[in-house]
């Protein structure tokens, strides 16, 4: 047999001699069409996905959320908050026109007809055009959509002192500090603080843990009948003799020896 007619040359027997390589066909003659979506146009999608995902996990390393207690059903004092993709939602809800009796047309009605009508907007649009310029409705409901939850969200947080929230209801970590439950001032402790200030002194809510305090013994026994910031005054009922037991209690806990 001569080279050329016929004779076909492979560098490996396990590939198909008339396998047919990927071409993407040429997308000039179409308009609006200029590449194939497999693989061009999805490759650029997935790098534009993951460089905003690597700046996102980069945003949420250099800014954590703060974390709060765990929650309580017997606080009364504490407002809970949506995360922040609901906060413009939340924000909604404040309104005299969408709260009250008028609670379902904020929760269900306009908000259904503001996601109704971005889901419906390539429908009501369906020009062949690119341009923002060419596509007014879809591009007017766009705006609007975008415009409003930026608005919503930012009132939403600008009237929140974050800071001030975080470090009233910062988590409280079990304590490893041994506590003699049997002693008489825990007595005196669980009839007068246990309510606020948890089984182990280990605080909740707005209500600070007590263990290692650094306040001397006359200071808690100042604070137990006249109280301080959000704790009422008057809330130790017994004598002065039960009230120095009490502080002393208090102040012995976590203390190193």
């Amino acid at each position: 047999m001569h080279r050329g007619k016929g004779m076909k040359f492979v560098g490996d027997s396990r590939v198909k001699a008339d396998k047919v390589k990927f071409i993407p066909k040429d997308y000039s003659e179409y308009p609006g069409r200029t590449e194939a979506f497999w693989p061009n146009f999805l490759l650029k999608e997935w790098l534009v996905g993951a460089v905003f995902l690597v700046g996102f996990l980069c945003l949420t390393l250099a800014h954590p959320a703060p974390l709060e207690g765990m929650a309580d059903p017997t606080d009364a004092a504490y407002i809970p908050l949506p995360d922040w993709y609901f906060l413009f939602l939340y924000q909604f809800l404040k309104y005299e026109f969408a709260s009250g009796p008028y609670f379902v047309i904020g929760a269900l009605i306009i908000p259904g007809l503001a996601f109704g009508g971005l889901l419906l907007a390539p429908f009501l649009d369906k020009g062949p055009h690119r341009r923002p310029t060419k596509r007014p409705i879809a591009t007017a409901l766009m705006l609007v959509g975008i415009a409003s939850v930026f608005w919503l969200t930012y009132e939403a947080a600008d009237h929140v002192e974050w800071e001030t929230r975080a470090e009233e209801n910062k988590p409280v970590w079990p304590s490893a500090v041994e506590i003699d439950k049997e002693a008489e001032g825990y007595a005196l402790y669980e009839n007068s603080c246990l309510q606020c200030h948890g089984e182990n002194l280990e605080g909740g809510g707005a209500a600070p843990g007590l263990v290692g305090t650094e306040k001397t013994v006359d200071e808690i026994k100042d604070i137990a009948v006249n109280g301080i910031n959000t704790m009422p005054a008057g809330v130790f009922k017994g004598s002065e003799e039960e009230l120095t037991k009490l502080a002393e209690f208090i102040k012995s806990v976590g203390q190193e020896e």
